[in-house]
């Protein structure tokens, strides 16, 4: 194989920045490709096009009038459209109004069929473009019934005979788990369920995901600590006995942020820009902070700011049983987030108890969390379980001194500190436990009081380099080794079939 020659990539997501966003995915679809790119490769994203997706304020053309698509025992017409991610980078949306043209992205009761609707038609759709992918880059269980169709339904067809498939795993916790009468849909029925002898729920439901990760020719997930983590039963979400059974196809890509966008020296969001050389001129956006979330507006307060959904999974449970101790000490916190019903009630008593000590805003407001990053002392993510995380990263950046569980992608982008070397951009606990927390956040604020120990915690923090220029070499690296693992399997059915 040329390991020189420039790839061509077909990348599906669910949700792509700045076209339409619930969470990370978004933020990473709109990304690595451009990274990617910015290495000489071919890259194409492809993505439904939903109702709240304007084509007017995107420039979106039509580069493919109506065709149909197989479901079930008919067809669906889609249509696709064409905006830009980049220069050089289309994004194609795939246009059916029955399916896609709806307020929301997820939850609805027919997402089975709508993904599955999507992923047939950007594999139909590279026919019609005569656009042939080396690779085809699928994300979380909406992508992950394509590894399958190219092991099956599409086995034969010369056009994707060279095609290799990479699946990455985002969140293990949402599978996308349906019935036998997806099967039919996805016009895979005759090939059954999956069978594993250590997971007998296997062979009574379909679980697009564990299908993405047994027929991907090669798996990751979205930081190395978790690639290992979700091999045990603790962190696995019932699927570590599939996984254990390809971890030879399965690696850790960190994901990354992107600096152009997420620059404090030229953010608009924020009071005051700045950069590592010129962190004096940071207080502005705490006292802007302040000001804006009617907290107390001292310079001198300590000032912890959590950007996140409100769940038991960033680790708010512990969180609720030492928070009371936490604001009895000199000590501001906002929150800025939506989530579970609890959490919203225990962070607005919180506010009504410590009036311009502590703030939340139950809502997401971009420019918002940008102040937040840039105006707190301290970012706090004590999860249970993190597959990579981007708060952490995106608070060095702006300066913000992260305070971290050591669970997956924050054990693998922040250092604990140590004062003796002067080593670290952050302080981290490990066991999950309200009061190894709460040692955590007193370590911090111990460390706070001395202004240089401070400063050098910043810029340990705000010179890391956490961009996604690494992480993009070794997804091509990733890409290549899928595409040698797809032609050994293909080499080894076609030596069988000669011997039968």
């Amino acid at each position: 194989m040329d390991n020189d020659r420039p790839l061509k990539i077909l990348y599906l997501s669910a949700e792509v920045v700045p076209f339409a966003k619930t969470g990370g995915l978004a933020d990473v679809a709109g990304s690595l490709p451009k990274a990617i790119h910015s290495l000489g490769h071919d890259i194409r994203v492809a993505m439904p096009r939903y109702g709240r997706i304007d084509p007017l304020k995107f420039d979106l053309k039509e580069v493919l009038p109506p065709f149909p698509i197989p479901m079930d025992r008919q067809t669906e017409e889609v249509s696709v459209l064409q905006g830009q991610l980049a220069p050089e980078i289309p994004v194609y949306l795939v246009e059916n109004t029955k399916y896609y043209d709806r307020d929301g992205i997820y939850m609805y009761p027919d997402d089975a069929e709508r993904f599955i609707l999507f992923c047939r038609s950007a594999l139909e759709m590279t026919h019609r473009l005569d656009w042939r992918p080396d690779v085809i880059h699928c994300n979380d269980w909406h992508t992950a019934i394509v590894p399958n169709w190219l092991k099956t339904v599409y086995h034969d067809d010369p056009f994707f005979a060279h095609t290799a498939s990479v699946y990455t795993i985002h969140n293990l916790a949402y599978q996308g788990v349906f019935g036998y009468r997806v099967l039919e849909i996805a016009g895979i029925a005759e090939y059954g369920f999956m069978y594993h002898p250590e997971m007998a729920d296997l062979a009574e439901v379909v679980d697009f995901m564990a299908r993405g990760i047994y027929f991907a020719d090669a798996i990751n997930t979205v930081s190395e600590t978790y690639a290992r983590e979700i091999l045990t039963p603790e962190c696995g979400e019932k699927l570590d006995p599939i996984l254990r059974d390809r971890s030879d196809r399965l690696f850790g890509i960190v994901n990354g942020i992107d600096y152009e966008v997420m620059n404090p020296a030229t953010d608009p969001y924020i009071a005051r820009t700045f950069d590592a050389d010129h962190l004096d001129l940071r207080v502005n956006n705490k006292l802007a902070l302040q000001q804006e979330a009617g907290l107390d507006v001292d310079a001198s307060v300590p000032l912890t700011g959590i950007v996140s959904r409100l769940t038991d999974q960033k680790g708010f449970d512990i969180l609720g049983n030492v928070i009371d101790h936490l604001l009895d000490l000199n000590l501001q916190v906002v929150v800025l987030g939506t989530g579970d019903p609890h959490y919203h009630e225990m962070f607005s008593r919180l506010s009504q108890t410590y009036p311009g000590r502590a703030v939340v805003f139950l809502t997401f407001n971009a420019a918002l969390a940008q102040k937040i990053y840039a105006g707190s002392d301290m970012f706090l993510m004590p999860s249970r379980f993190e597959p990579c995380g981007l708060g952490q990263m995106l608070a060095m950046r702006y300066g913000s001194v992260p305070i971290v569980r050591s669970t997956g992608g924050l054990a693998d982008t922040v250092c604990d500190w140590d004062p003796r070397t002067g080593v670290g951009n952050g302080f981290s606990f490990e066991r999950y436990d309200r009061w190894a927390l709460f040692a955590a956040i007193v370590r911090a604020l111990e460390n706070y009081r001395y202004p240089e120990t401070w400063r050098k915690l910043q810029v340990n923090g705000m010179t890391a380099d956490f961009s996604w220029q690494a992480s993009a070499r070794k997804y091509v690296e990733l890409y290549r080794r899928a595409m040698s693992n797809q032609t050994s399997e293909r080499t080894v059915q076609a030596e069988a079939s000669a011997e039968q």
